[in-house]
């Protein structure tokens, strides 16, 4: 056998090893493009945001007009708050509905689903399995 020091088998070694390719996220949380109307706030690409989020729009909606303490209403496409709120504080509001109703609490993917067990409603990941209670919307 031929001497080789520990150099030179630890880099012959990593040679061997599978490259390891630079993980790309699939998922991407929608940018909210809002409008202000009088003393309305718009977001006119809602029902794009619910699809790519799979979730009920009622739910998105619901939660989104419970932390901007506004009235809110849906006419389809677009969602109607009843007050002037700034983009960025409605797109920090989505980011937050993401990672407590959409992401999955082991694995973090987005492949989940809401399920109501009950009076409970639970997370479950479509990927790994798993399952978590979440909070109400009340």
């Amino acid at each position: 056998m031929i001497n080789m020091d520990y150099e030179s088998l630890l880099n012959k070694a990593y040679e061997k090893l599978p490259k390891i390719e630079e993980h790309i996220d699939r998922f991407k949380i929608p940018f909210v493009e809002t409008m202000i109307q009088g003393n309305q706030t718009i977001i006119k690409n809602f029902s794009q945001i619910t699809e790519t989020l799979r979730r009920d729009p009622s739910h998105l909606l619901k939660y989104l007009a419970k932390e901007l303490a506004t009235p809110a209403s849906s006419d389809g496409t677009r969602a109607i708050f009843q007050s002037k709120v700034p983009q960025r504080i409605i797109q920090q509001k989505l980011e937050n509905y993401v990672v407590d109703y959409v992401l999955c609490k082991e694995c973090k993917r987005p492949d989940t689903k809401l399920v109501k067990q009950d009076r409970i409603i639970f997370i479950k990941c479509e990927a790994c399995g798993a399952k978590s209670s979440v909070k109400a919307i009340k």
